[in-house]
């Protein structure tokens, strides 16, 4: 990566054929639409990419098929997430190979540690593996919540480049951000939260993942641009717009997490044209009848689907 990254970095959802095997087409053209508006990085095998779901040739098809599409037109991230530090040092190695530009991490989530196994997983992967490294918080699937002042030391001591905040706790990344600004900014920090973005930039963040950037990356790509203008008002009226738009997350009847989530993003995409199905892996159901309706539904009211 030849400057600290900063902007829109969607995390690349992974689509799937009817049958369950990997669909590197479709994900080719959602690489080549998201770059087309203007993206700034793309993140591979994260939450929405399925990284856990996946096996290890799984992971490797994605990473071999994003690295291809994206023609080094963009830094790509790539997710190492799994259960302890050695598998992690595994995945990496594999990921700076097939020529990731920099690795995402979480702290293990298996045999979980206190605060010096946390931080002791993240020296290794970045001793280990030659790439810059990204901690990801997301507490709701690993159990452990980031620790801000490890986090800034981590940074200053060059282990980590930046953050993904998807911890839901906004006091907590707002204390990062300043503590952060503090030391000499040496984290990148982003936030993983699609509705909460103007108020990441307005504090000072230096940008978003969102999945939900993978169905409208444009307005996405718009709102960053709008923030670094200082046109706050503009910042906030697409803000309301992608709040309204996200509301296919909610729309699912009877479904609730990974399915409804990820589920939502599928599905949009598919009945974009994007995607050739919006097949789910095992044991996840796919959306169908009338939860793909509602969401249809909602991609007519905003503007993305004609009705």
């Amino acid at each position: 990566m030849t400057k600290p990254l900063s902007g829109v970095v969607p995390p690349v959802v992974t689509p799937l054929h009817e049958d369950r095997s990997f669909d590197a087409v479709s994900l080719t053209r959602s690489v080549d639409r998201m770059i087309e508006a203007g993206v700034d990085g793309l993140f591979l095998l994260g939450s929405s990419g399925e990284v856990v779901f996946s096996t290890d040739k799984r992971r490797y098809e994605i990473l071999e098929a994003g690295i291809a599409a994206t023609k080094g037109r963009v830094p790509v991230l790539a997710g190492i997430i799994d259960t302890e530090t050695e598998r992690m040092i595994e995945h990496g190695l594999i990921a700076k190979e097939q020529g990731a530009d920099a690795i995402v991490a979480t702290a293990p989530f298996y045999a979980l540690g206190g605060p010096a196994e946390v931080e002791a997983n993240f020296r290794a992967i970045r001793e280990e593996v030659d790439l810059p490294l990204y901690a990801y918080d997301i507490p709701v699937c690993v159990h452990t919540k980031l620790d801000v002042q490890m986090l800034v030391r981590l940074g200053e001591e060059g282990v980590l480049s930046g953050v993904k905040d998807s911890s839901g706790d906004d006091v907590s990344f707002r204390r990062l951000i300043l503590a952060n600004e503090r030391a000499g900014h040496p984290l990148r920090l982003l936030t993983g939260h699609e509705v909460v973005v103007d108020g990441t930039y307005l504090g000072g963040g230096d940008g978003s993942v969102p999945g939900l950037g993978n169905v409208d990356p444009y307005s996405y790509v718009q709102q960053w641009k709008a923030a670094q203008e200082g046109d706050w008002e503009r910042v906030a009226r697409i803000q309301d717009y992608l709040t309204r738009l996200f509301e296919i997350v909610f729309a699912p009847k009877g479904v609730t997490g990974f399915g409804a989530g990820a589920g939502a993003f599928k599905t949009a995409l598919w009945l974009l044209g994007v995607f050739e199905s919006n097949q789910m892996p095992r044991p996840v159901k796919a959306l169908e009848g009338e939860n793909v309706e509602a969401i249809r539904t909602i991609l007519i009211e905003t503007g993305l689907l004609q009705g």
